[in-house]
């Protein structure tokens, strides 16, 4: 079983939930691969190309996913369409990616971000800003807002969130009896419950030392 974590956007393989995950599974004796989802082209990220990212990495094998943000979005929309995907984690997933830009930056930046084709925002992982172009919200909007995952599911999601309210995950979760739902005291980012999460993951996902 290989075990892969999908960051967010505007992230990157090394952010600090994928090195403490990383850290804990290796105490496991297991390996925790967190592939670079934007293949060094951040400006031209699509969700097309970063479910093709993934599906080049674990090219057909089994697997449990654990997803940040975009990233948690991207494994439940790989775990719908990859029935050898055995058990998906999400922390604060993006679900309605798409549908909630405008929400989030209002009707006339996004009608800019379409007519110059990019949009400035800033990249956690590079600490600085960076363009991407409208492509990504185009491309956005060819996918479901809550893929029907039939995979068990674990999900976090804070209570105090503003980047991702956490009723999306609620609304998946109505649409998903299945899935298990983790509502906790903490923002978008989920860092000052890293520990809580991991116990509840390790659990979720059987792990064996």
């Amino acid at each position: 079983m290989r075990y892969l974590y999908l960051h967010g956007f505007a992230s990157g393989p090394t952010s600090s939930k994928a090195a403490y995950f990383r850290e804990r599974f290796g105490e496991w004796g297991l390996a925790l691969e967190a592939p670079d989802l934007t293949s060094g082209d951040f400006a031209h990220l699509t969700i097309t190309s970063q479910l093709a990212v993934v599906e080049r990495t674990l090219a057909g094998q089994a697997a449990c996913l654990i997803g940040s943000s975009l990233g948690g979005y991207l494994a439940a929309l790989y775990a719908a369409r990859h029935p050898e995907v055995a058990r998906v984690v999400l922390m604060a997933p993006a679900f309605g990616f798409a549908r909630r830009w405008p929400l989030r930056l209002g009707e006339q930046a996004v009608q800019r971000w379409r007519e110059t084709g990019w949009l400035t925002v800033y990249h956690y992982a590079r600490k600085a800003e960076a363009r991407v172009h409208y492509a990504l919200l185009e491309d956005g909007l060819r996918y479901e807002d809550f893929p029907a995952v039939a995979q068990p599911v674990l999900i976090f999601h804070g209570t105090r969130d503003e980047v991702v309210p956490a009723s999306f995950s609620q609304d998946f979760r109505a649409l998903h009896p299945h899935a298990e739902l983790r509502l906790l005291d903490s923002g978008h980012e989920l860092t000052d419950v890293l520990e809580p999460m991991w116990q509840e993951t390790r659990r979720f996902l059987r792990l064996r030392a």
